[in-house]
């Protein structure tokens, strides 16, 4: 996006201290962590900064400076000379935990840390931690002096059910501005999420038809191969619903879904975002299918007994004069036959002469999610050659092959934007308020989960769900 509207990566935001509460959980390593050193390569960190990390264990600088390089090592960016050397000298880690009761060792290393840098650094908390954990931290940063003027960063899902997220909602205004707050949904820091914004209301073509008059249904399909070996307690007190659902695919759904914004600077842009969330009809159980894999209760850390969902798919109605009567399906799961982050929509058939002959998965405007992102649009041409015979013809534009191209992970993004102060990328307590109201009848009456082999495309209710249209992915 122009940096006139999202501000100016080349500018140095100044001082900065990233504290990073979890810093050995899996979380970090996977993902904070690496997103950091790649900020720290392509030299989009401020001039001078320290990063601090936190937990619970008395862990010595050196120590962590080692976990942090045998992270790297195995998620990226490989740490190499002399950029390592650089990096490692900012980096230390405050041990003992931290609580109202008792910060540990945090005020010494971050007094240190300030001495260091001089003047008034800029202090960002990044809180890689269980949801659990988010109140207790907030008022922590309160107790302890730390949050005036600081950022922090919540990790998804910001509660758990509507009265644990009004609940959390109010401790962290208890201690903190709104404008201090930054939840993160990385899907919203995706390339083709952004891009979406830009191929709409940049492209006359593609803007007239963004509605009901033109488009039949909407697609958000993010099925994953993987399963949840490596966070299996957390999953199992979370689901698919929690963990998906309500998180990044509603907003990927507002995100096509909002009204043109005045700009796409932040207060304009979320709250755009957050006007079409509010016109989300609350979801109706029949009209959304759980399932959980074959195999799923004997993964460790998963109890015998469970009954979690690990795949949803729903029918998602928005109640606007733009999309009134269009379906929008999201559909998410673990271990299921592929892949893929795609957002489709498709285009009503048009009429005559040829409405008869056109062929299947046509007229369909995708977007993939993944990677470096990618647009995709099916049209209908005719086979050269005598007759009039029709087939598909694909058109698709890799994003990183645009000119001069520099697409970043949504992590390294998202963490940028915090440290530039640019909020246009994260979610607001009036949408998330509502996303709980959308999902709030599926939360108190869930339909029956129900099985599905490990390797499939989930439960045969989900081709139900859509019938008689079908999911463009896998069938």
């Amino acid at each position: 996006m122009a940096t006139t509207e999202r501000g100016n990566s080349g500018s140095d935001p100044g001082p900065t201290v990233f504290v990073l509460f979890g810093a050995t959980g899996d979380l970090a390593k996977r993902m904070v962590i690496p997103a950091f050193y790649r900020l720290a390569l392509d030299g989009l960190l401020p001039a001078q900064w320290r990063l601090v990390g936190n937990g619970r264990g008395d862990v010595a600088h050196e120590d962590f400076r080692k976990h942090v390089h045998d992270v790297l090592i195995e998620f990226g960016p490989k740490p190499e000379q002399p950029a390592w050397d650089a990096f490692a000298q900012r980096v230390f880690f405050a041990g003992g935990g931290f609580s109202t009761d008792s910060p540990g060792s945090m005020l010494d290393v971050l007094a240190h840390s300030r001495q260091s840098l001089g003047g008034d650094p800029q202090f960002v908390h990044y809180l890689a931690v269980p949801p659990t954990a988010f109140a207790g931290l907030t008022k922590a940063l309160g107790q302890h002096n730390l949050a005036a003027g600081s950022r922090v960063v919540y990790e998804k899902p910001f509660g758990t059910s509507p009265e644990s997220f009004r609940e959390l909602d109010r401790a962290v205004h208890s201690v903190l501005d709104e404008q201090q707050v930054y939840r993160i949904d990385h899907f919203l820091g995706k390339e083709a999420t952004q891009d979406l914004h830009v191929l709409r209301f940049a492209n006359g073509l593609f803007s007239g038809m963004w509605g009901r008059d033109c488009v039949e249904s909407v697609q958000v399909d993010v099925p994953e191969k993987l399963g949840i070996t490596d966070r299996s307690v957390f999953y199992d007190a979370t689901g698919a619903v929690l963990d998906m659902l309500v998180t990044h695919l509603f907003q990927v759904a507002a995100e096509v879904a909002m009204e043109p914004p005045a700009s796409l600077g932040a207060a304009d842009l979320q709250s755009a975002r957050e006007k079409v969330i509010g016109c989300f009809r609350a979801l109706d159980p029949a009209e959304v299918v759980l399932g959980q894999f074959s195999g799923y209760r004997d993964v460790p850390g998963v109890a015998s007994g469970s009954t979690q969902n690990t795949f949803v798919a729903a029918r998602l109605w928005i109640d606007n004069d733009r999309w009134r009567g269009v379906p929008f399906y999201l559909r998410t799961g673990k271990r299921l036959a592929a892949t893929k982050q795609r957002v489709s929509l498709v285009l009503r058939k048009p009429g005559r002469p040829l409405a008869d002959q056109l062929p299947d998965d046509s007229n369909v405007l995708s977007f993939s999610l993944a990677g470096d992102g990618e647009i995709d649009l099916s049209l209908v041409a005719k086979k050269p050659g005598p007759g009039l015979a029709l087939d598909n013809a694909e058109a698709a534009v890799p994003l990183a092959t645009l000119g001069g191209a520099d697409p970043l992970p949504p992590y390294v993004r998202l963490i940028h934007d915090v440290l530039i102060g640019d909020r246009s990328l994260f979610t607001r307590p009036d949408g998330l308020a509502a996303v709980w109201d959308v999902a709030e009848p599926l939360l108190q009456k869930p339909p029956k989960v129900v099985p599905y082999a490990a390797g499939s495309w989930g439960p045969a209710q989900a081709r139900e769900l859509i019938a008689p249209g079908r999911w463009l992915l896998g069938e």
